[in-house]
């Protein structure tokens, strides 16, 4: 019982998706680089994380040319170790959205850094699908793919 009282009020002190995170594409996109992005030992808001995913939301990185699917609080539970130890930064460097009624599809170009001042380590391209949930947009998958040999980012996805 004091454990379901004590989540109970994780849950209601925790910050949750911000009344803004979900007014436009933009904000949306904004709000999931914002929190994935911090020192190392700083916990995320994954109450807000899991908050800008639409229901059946799934998060795609492909490794080694195969993707490893998992839910957005999967996602979390892999990530809570490496930014436990690491610091990580992510940021979009451009990005080319296409849109059409209630749904959205963007190319944003992001580079990851483990301290904001530092070199990336890291550079690829997370393909958002988007939808708009009566008025609120929420992010329906994050496929993305690193920079790598044989892999660059084409001089069309790198500019605004």
């Amino acid at each position: 019982m004091r454990f379901l009282a004590f989540t109970a009020g994780l849950i209601i002190l925790s910050p949750a998706v911000r009344a803004a995170d979900g007014d436009s594409i933009d904000s949306v996109m904004k709000a999931v680089y914002e929190v994935i992005s911090g020192p190392a030992g700083t916990p995320r808001d994954w109450v807000r994380f899991k908050g800008l995913f639409a229901d059946g939301a799934r998060l795609i990185p492909v490794r080694a040319g195969a993707p490893a699917v998992m839910t957005p609080d999967e996602y979390a539970q892999h990530a809570i170790p490496i930014f436990e130890k690491s610091g990580f930064y992510e940021s979009e460097l451009s990005r080319r959205l296409e849109t059409f009624g209630n749904i959205a599809h963007a190319f944003s170009t992001y580079e990851s850094r483990h301290a904001p001042a530092e070199k990336p380590f890291a550079r690829g391209i997370n393909s958002f699908q988007l939808v708009k949930v009566g008025d609120t947009w929420k992010v329906m998958t994050i496929l993305w793919d690193s920079e790598r040999p044989g892999n660059p980012i084409p001089e069309k996805y790198e500019n605004r």
